[in-house]
Order: C-alpha cells, then sequence, then structure tokens
C-alpha cells in the first residue's frame, strides 16, 4: 500500500463515522432503503461519495450526479476509489489474463495466420517494469485496428477485426453484452458485485426500477462469489463455466416446449442441454473452493496463456500415488480453506462454510479398472493429467462459420465514445463503430469421446476444438470472400484444437474403450462427416473437422500452445494395441500386473513381442 492509500484508509475509518449521515444524507433522500456497500471493516463506514463522488449536499438529482461515477472500480478511474486502499490489487489484476485476455487474442490471430504463437498484444497496452519467471513478458501492445482497403498482413488482420466486435467483450475492462446471463459490471465489481441471469436489482433501494435490466442484484460488494457470477463470462471459449454446472449449448431447438406452448428462454444467446455436472459442483463446491487469489487476480507478472497463470492442480488437494496433499498449490503457496482434521484432509468451502472431507489418491480403494489403470499401468499416472479420464466429457464445437460485413460498421468492445461518465465508457451502447458487423454460426456439436493429446505441460490432456474459422466476407450484398479457411506461420490448417482442462470431472472415469479403441480420442476423426459434401460450393479443407493428426502422426489441425501436440505415429499405435489386449482380456487385473513385470512388453507390445508375451503368459497360467 503506498503512503497516499494508507492515509485515505485510516481517515476514512476514523472520521467516515462522524459524518457519513451527513454526506449520504441528501443521497438517501431519494436512495432510501439501499443497502450498505459491506460490512467488511474499513468498508463499512464508506459513504455514497468516498466512492462515488457526486455532490452529497443537493438534492437535486443532475447537480447531485455531477461528476459521480456510475461504477467506481472500472479500470478507468479505479486508481482514485479501489486503488487507494487496494493499490497492489489493481496492479496485479491489470496485468492478468483477465483484463489482458492475451491467450485469446494470440491464439485467434495464430489461427488468422497473422502471427506465432507468442502473446504480443493485449486488449490494451500494458507494462511490466519487472517480470519474474520463466513465463513472465515485459510487455503487450494494443490490438491492431483492421482496415479492409488495405491487404491483410500481421498488422491488418481480420482476426483483429473479429476479435474487437466479438470476442473482447469479456475482461475486465469491459462490462460485456446486455443480455440474460451476461450481465455484469466492469472493473473490480465484474466479480465482487453479483449480478442475476436476468440482470434485476432486488435490493430496497426505492430509487431504483426493479424492471429495468442491468443492474446488479444489490448494492454490495462481496468476496463470496457464486458460480453464476464466473458464467457471465465462462460461456465462450472454453466455456468451462457453463460445463462445470453440467450445461452445453445446443443447437438452438429451444425445445422441450414450455407449459405455454412456447421455446424455452436463452442464456447467452444460447439454448441448453443439461449434461452431468462436475463432481465439485454436485459437491456444492463452487469455482472460487478451488481457485485462489493468484489465479484470479494474478501475481504481478503478465503472462500469455492459463496454464501458465493457474496455480492449482488436483494433485494439491487430493494427493498423489506417494502421498497425501501437503495442503499447499503447486506453486508453494498454502491452500488457505485446506487443512488436516482427525486424519483426513478437509475443503471448507468460502461460499457455504460446509466442510467437505477431500479423497486422496494413495488411499483409494480402487475399482479393477481403477487398479489396473493407476497401479498396474503406472504410466497412466506419470503422462495424464487427472482429467483426461476423469473428465467424461467436453464441449465440441465444431466449424466456426465467421461472416464479417464491412458495408455495416459496428461496435468495438476496446473503443469507447468521449464524453460522459468514464467509468461507465465500457458500456455496450458507449462503444465506438471502429469495427464491423459479425455473425457466427457453426457446423456442429459433440459432447462425447474427446480427444486426447500432449498439453504444453508435457502431459497427455483432454483437446477440444478451439477457433475452428471459416471466413465469410460480405460488403452488403456483395461476396468478397467465401469460407477461407488460413494457413498458420507453421504451416498448419488455421482449424485449429486445443488441449483444456473441461471442468467435466466424475468420480467414474471414462473407459478404458474410450481411448484405447477409440479412433477419434487419438485424433484420427470417426469418418462420419463428409466436409466436402456440407460445403455445396466447395469445401476450403479435404479433412474431417475431427481430425486433427494422420495415421503418421503428421499434424493436420492448429495447436494454438507452444509444445501442444497430437500424437504421433509411435503413440497411435501404442495405445491401440493396448486397446486390443483390452479387448480380450479386459480388466484382469493379474494380466495387467503381468504386463507391468515383464520389462520387455512394459509398454503394449509389436507383434513379435506379443507372441512372445502369449508364450510366457500361457507358461506361467494366468489366463
Amino acid at each position: 500500500m503506498n503512503k497516499w492509500g494508507f492515509w485515505v484508509c485510516l481517515v476514512s475509518f476514523l472520521v467516515v463515522p462522524f459524518y457519513t449521515f451527513a454526506d449520504d444524507g441528501k443521497c438517501i433522500t431519494c436512495h432510501d432503503g439501499i443497502e450498505k456497500i459491506s460490512e467488511v471493516d474499513g468498508m463499512s463506514h464508506l459513504s455514497c461519495t468516498d466512492c462515488h463522488k457526486g455532490d452529497a449536499s443537493a438534492v437535486e438529482a443532475e447537480k447531485a450526479h455531477t461528476g459521480m461515477y456510475g461504477n467506481p472500480s472500472d479500470f478507468r478511474v479505479i486508481e482514485e476509489t479501489c486503488g487507494t486502499c487496494h493499490p497492489e490489487e489493481v496492479e496485479n489484476n491489470m496485468k492478468s489474463l483477465h483484463s489482458t485476455s492475451a491467450g485469446i487474442i494470440s491464439g485467434t490471430r495464430y489461427d488468422f495466420g497473422a502471427q506465432d504463437r507468442a502473446s504480443i498484444y493485449a486488449n490494451y497496452a500494458v507494462k511490466d517494469d519487472n517480470p519474474e519467471g520463466e513465463f513472465a513478458l515485459a510487455e503487450l501492445a494494443e490490438v491492431p485496428y483492421y482496415d479492409p482497403s488495405k491487404p491483410e498482413s500481421s498488422t491488418n488482420s481480420t482476426g483483429d477485426d473479429y476479435l474487437r466486435n466479438q470476442c473482447l467483450r469479456c475482461h475486465l475492462w469491459s462490462d460485456g453484452h446486455q443480455r440474460d446471463g451476461d450481465y455484469r459490471a466492469s472493473g473490480c465489481a465484474a466479480c465482487h458485485v453479483v449480478y442475476s441471469d436476468a440482470g434485476l436489482y432486488e435490493g430496497g433501494d426505492k430509487a431504483i426500477d426493479k424492471s429495468q435490466k442491468d443492474r446488479p442484484m444489490f448494492h454490495r460488494i462481496t468476496s463470496k462469489i457464486p458460480e453464476t457470477q464466473c458464467i457471465h463470462c465462462h460461456n465462450r471459449g472454453g466455456r468451462t463455466g457453463v460445463s462445470f454446472i453440467g450445461t452445453m449449448e445446443s443447437d438452438a431447438y429451444g425445445t422441450p416446449w414450455t407449459s405455454s406452448g412456447g421455446k424455452q428462454g436463452k442464456l447467452h444467446g444460447k439454448n441448453y442441454n443439461h449434461l452431468q455436472a462436475d463432481v465439485h459442483y454436485d459437491k456444492g463446491m463452487t469455482c472460487i473452493d478451488c481457485h485462489t487469489k493468484q489465479d484470479l487476480h494474478g501475481d504481478g507478472n503478465i503472462y500469455a496463456k492459463k496454464w501458465q497463470a493457474v496455480e492449482v492442480e488436483c494433485e494439491d488437494c487430493h494427493g498423489t500415488m506417494q502421498k497425501k496433499s501437503e495442503l499447499k498449490s503447486s506453486w508453494g503457496n498454502p491452500l488457505t480453506n485446506l487443512k488436516a482434521k482427525d486424519g483426513k484432509i478437509v475443503l471448507t468451502s468460502k461460499m457455504t462454510g460446509k466442510e467437505h472431507i477431500v479423497p486422496q489418491v494413495s488411499e483409494a480403494k480402487y475399482s479393477s479398472e481403477g487398479h489396473t489403470a493407476m497401479v498396474n499401468i503406472p504410466v497412466h499416472m506419470e503422462k495424464l493429467e487427472c482429467y483426461t479420464c476423469h473428465a467424461t466429457w467436453a464441449p465440441q464445437c465444431y466449424g466456426c462459420h465467421a461472416k464479417q460485413d464491412i458495408a455495416k460498421p459496428n461496435g468495438d468492445w476496446l473503443n469507447s465514445k468521449e464524453g460522459g461518465d468514464i467509468s461507465m465508457a465500457s458500456h455496450k451502447d458507449n462503444r465506438e463503430k471502429t469495427a464491423y458487423s459479425w455473425n457466427e454460426s457453426r457446423s456442429y456439436l459433440r459432447w462425447e469421446t474427446p480427444i486426447i493429446g500432449w498439453n504444453p505441460e508435457g502431459k497427455i490432456s483432454t483437446f477440444i476444438p478451439g477457433c475452428q474459422v471459416f471466413f465469410t466476407q460480405m460488403d452488403g450484398e456483395n461476396n468478397l470472400v467465401l469460407n477461407k479457411t488460413y494457413t498458420t506461420v507453421d504451416g498448419t490448417s488455421g482449424i485449429a484444437t486445443n488441449p483444456i482442462q473441461p471442468h467435466t470431472v466424475t468420480k467414474k472415469a471414462r473407459t478404458c474403450a474410450d481411448c484405447h479403441m477409440s479412433r477419434k480420442a487419438l485424433g484420427l476423426g470417426n469418418g462420419m462427416y463428409m466436409i466436402d459434401k456440407n460445403f455445396p460450393e466447395g469445401s476450403p479443407i479435404d479433412f474431417e473437422l475431427e481430425r486433427i493428426v494422420d495415421e503418421d502422426g503428421k499434424q493436420i489441425q492448429a495447436t494454438n500452445h507452444v509444445g501442444a501436440r497430437p500424437l504421433n505415429k509411435e503413440e497411435q499405435q501404442r495405445i491401440m494395441r493396448a486397446g486390443t489386449c483390452e479387448a480380450c482380456h479386459g480388466m484382469d487385473m493379474d494380466f495387467w500386473a503381468k504386463m507391468k513385470e515383464e520389462k520387455e512388453i512394459k509398454a503394449a507390445p509389436n507383434d513379435e513381442m506379443h507372441t512372445l508375451g502369449i508364450r510366457r503368459i500361457m507358461k506361467s497360467g494366468v489366463k
């Protein structure tokens, strides 16, 4: 905390109790019944004008609201408000992925052929004079604009316009899309002030119209953030928020019918199917029970991708085969809501205070399948992420059909009109029309049998479709570009598939056959989707959308993460060969234990080794 922040906090705490009534007296003439912003010491005594500014002595609304901040936590004014008491948190947040969108931007631009996989751009320019650690970056520039009158280039990409008009509505500088499921504020309030899906005020302030949309539920700031608040942003891209609660967008039918005979309502502009929720959600946990302050606020460094910035891993709570949880994150920071109690590891919910006993891998009682996978074939524990098996489904949105109309200038999520209340500059209605109009659609949706491949941390992970853009450009009625796909600077198709933690964990894992006997899981496709027949005017690609690699191990689709890749030829064959064994031997634990003991056939054998193995096993009497 800087010296001025200290004095402001001290004065607020000591003096405010004596003048709060006087300062707020005129405000509550109209805003009678409004909730106290917080019960936390040091914040509970804040007056209206301490945060919102304005003129508390005025009785006319126009005069009272002159110079007022509608959202004091917006990053454009935050140095005068939240930053006076929380300077470190503010500085960290401005460099965090929640503010920069660095991974979204670099991935999209890579798929549009505009750059390599390194992060060079953010929503707004950001700089760090003291980057620390292997992945910390020194600076990022602001995303360029797109000019259709100039040739496409590394600094004039249609992908930049796509980002500005569509993708970049979810970051802390913006208050996002004003529609059911997406209502929220910008800045600190994006998380810490809770909105309902309907965006309606439910508090006691008599001056606020309770039928008007885009209002928080209550005039209250909180650290108890429900998963519904996270989902106001995390419903696109990786879709981890909606996946966590067991929902995935449907093909927009909106049925079954409602009792009135109409279609079901939409959230985030989509209709939803209900699938199996994440086991943590079913147990009553929410996002903040796992994700730490550092995960959400950042640690003061600028990072390129989520995997570089998130400190929690499954093993941090559940331990390993060798030892129980050590009650700290993979980065070594204490997990404050995790403790040892009566020989158990217990997690206390940050939302409800409920205690959850956390199962430990080292103490688990395994089924025959679990024993085979985790004990008799230890390479699974060494080389696979826990969720590769335990995420039984993942959202798969194949083919992003994106249409741009350069005859229709449209809102730019990064460029706001000047004038008025600067704290509300990020509101949707205040966007400058410095981007163009885009429409999105897709080819088809799946959720079963997610693809597997190597993630940038060197482990086998779930993969889902990323930015699979088929780009069409219109100038009013005139078609300029039809279903164009890009080629990355690395020579792969810009149609992308990427590693993800899908947040769909279940106690019962995927079956062995679901990976070892599935061409789709290995990234080879399932042969069902006829790409050429789905493009009546000619397909720009010659591969199935679920096919990310061929049988020779040649990568077909892009991955947006350095170090991530599909399975190579040898890995594919080894996995499928084990599937051949599984077809006959099933989960016979003695058989798989014998496989582990025989060094020559520790890995799935080739034909010659298989014959040798059969002879030895027959001699040993193992069936």
